[in-house]
């Protein structure tokens, strides 16, 4: 099974491989980054390399797809983005990304989520493409509705970060919204 390569004007999403474990340990392991991503921070390199092996079970299985972001210019990894609970029977999945800050609102993140949901909506057939956001995280937020999601609701305390209990908001675009939008 051949990993599905994303190309866009800036970047390339390739497959998350073990060499991207410290630049990936460098991202989760900031305070800054996982503040509202419903984990704590990673505190040692191996968690950074468990997860990769995550990644790639979870495609194996067709659960999911996460790909690495990279800079064209300079093959730089700032970060991932990738397809959770992926079913594709159900024609659905979330969108979840994460980036270094460096490269925080710099459209890199909605570059690649564009890439990502055409993809996702041409080459897969999704129907639905759910996000889950904190409601204090205003730029994850604001990029979704930025990209044609829309707000469904609130799900009661659906997170777990810093041994606390959070809400979190859902999010969804549909095949046939996305098209209008394109």
């Amino acid at each position: 099974m051949t990993f599905p390569v994303l190309n866009t004007p800036r970047l390339r999403l390739t497959k998350v491989e073990s060499g991207h474990a410290p630049a990936l340990f460098t991202i989760f392991s900031n305070p800054q980054v996982v503040k509202y991503y419903g984990m704590d921070p990673m505190y040692e390199l191996a968690q950074a390399e468990k997860i990769i092996e995550h990644f790639k079970s979870t495609y194996e299985t067709k659960r999911g797809v996460r790909w690495a972001i990279t800079l064209k210019d300079g093959n730089q990894f700032v970060g991932t983005i990738g397809l959770n609970n992926l079913a594709l029977g159900m024609k659905k999945a979330e969108v979840g990304f994460e980036i270094h800050p460096d490269f925080w609102r710099s459209g890199i993140t909605s570059e690649a989520l564009q890439a990502v949901l055409d993809y996702s909506f041409d080459e897969l057939g999704l129907h639905r493409m759910g996000a889950v956001a904190f409601p204090a995280n205003s730029a994850s937020i604001g990029l979704l509705e930025k990209n044609g999601f829309l707000a469904e609701g609130k799900l009661r305390s659906y997170l777990f970060q810093n041994g606390h209990s959070h809400d979190a908001l859902i999010f969804s675009i549909l095949h046939t919204e996305w098209k209008i939008n394109q």
